[in-house]
């Protein structure tokens, strides 16, 4: 038995040692963020945010964050409230078939949280690990400058 806290939550967990934060996520969580894509951690579908940290969960044994707290897409903001960052992904139409956005949305909340206004070479840097199969790579990196500065605003 461990414990964490899955977006904001504290939660109490009985999981084989093989499970990984992913399938937990998903399995024990019910939440459909964080996806399964390449299953060795290199395409970025996966990703959450380990104490504000980009992590990916499909890598990750759940047992290996015991104590910790994990957010994910459904932890940043709501259909009538979203996170500046998911407003931004929006306005910018950043999405074509979708599967690679959890990615980028979590890649890029950590980004602004410890640079809140990277430059387009940093913005390509941090999201060049996350993989888009669909060709919206410039609606994605419209959508991280669109989401620097609404959340510029927000700290006003």
């Amino acid at each position: 038995m461990f414990a964490l806290q899955v977006n904001g939550q504290a939660r109490q967990f009985d999981t084989p040692p093989a499970t990984t934060l992913l399938q937990l996520l998903r399995n024990d969580c019910g939440l459909n963020g964080p996806k399964y894509g390449c299953g060795l951690g290199q395409c970025g579908a996966c990703t959450v945010l380990v104490d504000g940290r980009a992590a990916r969960a499909c890598v990750i044994p759940a047992r290996g964050v015991a104590g910790r707290s994990v957010t994910t897409l459904e932890g940043l903001g709501t259909r009538a409230q979203p996170h500046p960052v998911q407003q931004a992904f929006i306005d910018a139409q950043a999405a074509q078939c979708g599967y690679c956005l959890n990615g980028m949305v979590m890649t890029t909340c950590a980004l602004l949280a410890r640079v809140p206004d990277p430059t387009p070479a940093q913005i390509r840097a941090e999201l060049s690990h996350n993989l888009c199969r669909c060709g919206t790579h410039l609606e994605i990196l419209d959508a991280v400058q669109r989401a620097a500065r609404l959340c510029a605003q927000e700290r006003r």
